[in-house]
């Protein structure tokens, strides 16, 4: 099931005996895990109907124990296993026979109880090898829902989302600038979102001068308008933004900076490689909402195929000079001076 179908029954009290909340994105985990702990329960019901777990601290039995006790004066109890990845025996390598977990803990998500909800929250980790018999059982008895990692270029569409469904807009460049500040937490992003949400009325479009105030990202000194800086070539700009940057080491840690930088240049060079150039068509091949197509048309004319590659070489150059790597010691301000010569020149 996806997330949204999950959220969907969870809301109309359509519940599944066994959940198995599987993937390297915490964010989708905890946010059913969340909801099923604080909703389908009232406070009475789940003084003595509600039990939350670690996985460190049960194993399947005890799991399977808790797991086939009826309610008390309630339709369900909810029993919720945070960090299951850690639960001893659930999850072993297959062998040759097939045998790679406990046969009751098997037998008990084919024939679970119906008033439990059991959720399973395996995160951090590799997914369930979807040949081993818990995987096909799961797949079979249970909702199983693996939640991925986003990748960046996904970001600023995954903020727009999630504030449009909450009745909110914002402005591509002020989606772009969260997305290139905050990366791939989604948890921290969402954060950040409801904070906004807190301070703007649904009424009003959120803007950089939004995220400025409350969230503390410079609208005019920050890794987004550096890209801008050097898309056009406008040396001074980019040495301003630069020297902010030596003043203000935390404003934008120069890991994050040459990360945004290598994702801006790479899709430079996807650009220059296209065929087909066609605002709409380009955009979708680079990942990029088409506002900003005007600066990826103009970074094409200032940066050749051969200043790219170099552009590349002189970022794994720094990247690794920022980690102490053929470097007697030159700070971080400094390092982005140098590397911004470069590319501008």
């Amino acid at each position: 099931m996806t997330f949204d179908a999950i959220i969907k029954d969870l809301k109309n009290k359509i519940y599944h005996p066994v959940y198995f909340l599987q993937g390297d994105e915490p964010y989708y985990i905890d946010v059913i895990s969340d909801y099923i702990e604080k909703n389908v329960l009232d406070d009475n019901e789940k003084e003595f109907n509600q039990t939350v777990l670690y996985g460190k601290d049960v194993d399947v039995t005890t799991i399977i124990s808790y797991s086939k006790r009826f309610p008390m004066m309630s339709n369900y109890q909810v029993i919720i296993i945070k960090e299951a990845q850690d639960i001893r025996g659930l999850i072993k390598k297959a062998d040759s026979s097939g045998k790679d977990v406990k046969d009751d803990f098997l037998s008990y998500i084919e024939n679970p109880l119906k008033s439990t909800l059991l959720v399973l929250c395996y995160k951090y980790s590799t997914t369930l090898d979807k040949r081993t018999k818990l995987a096909k059982t799961l797949d079979k008895s249970a909702v199983l829902f693996e939640s991925k990692k986003l990748y960046d270029n996904k970001i600023p569409d995954w903020i727009v989302d999630y504030l449009t469904k909450r009745k909110y807009t914002i402005s591509p460049k002020a989606s772009q600038l969260m997305a290139d500040y905050l990366g791939v937490d989604l948890s921290k992003i969402a954060n950040e979102l409801d904070k906004l949400m807190v301070n703007i009325p649904a009424s009003e479009a959120i803007n950089e001068k939004h995220i400025e105030k409350y969230i503390g990202i410079s609208k005019d000194f920050n890794v987004f308008e550096l890209n801008a800086a050097l898309t056009k070539k406008d040396v001074l700009k980019a040495n301003r933004i630069v020297r902010y940057f030596a003043a203000n080491p935390k404003a934008s840690p120069m890991v994050v900076t040459i990360g945004v930088l290598y994702n801006h240049f790479s899709k430079i060079l996807k650009y220059q490689t296209l065929t087909d150039k066609s605002r709409n068509n380009a955009a979708s091949e680079i990942g990029v909402n088409p506002f900003f197509m005007a600066e990826y048309e103009q970074a094409a004319k200032n940066y050749s195929v051969a200043k790219l590659m170099n552009i590349f070489n002189y970022l794994r150059e720094y990247d690794m000079k920022s980690k102490g790597v053929d470097d007697t010691g030159t700070d971080d301000g400094e390092l982005m001076k140098e590397l911004v010569y470069k590319i501008l020149h």
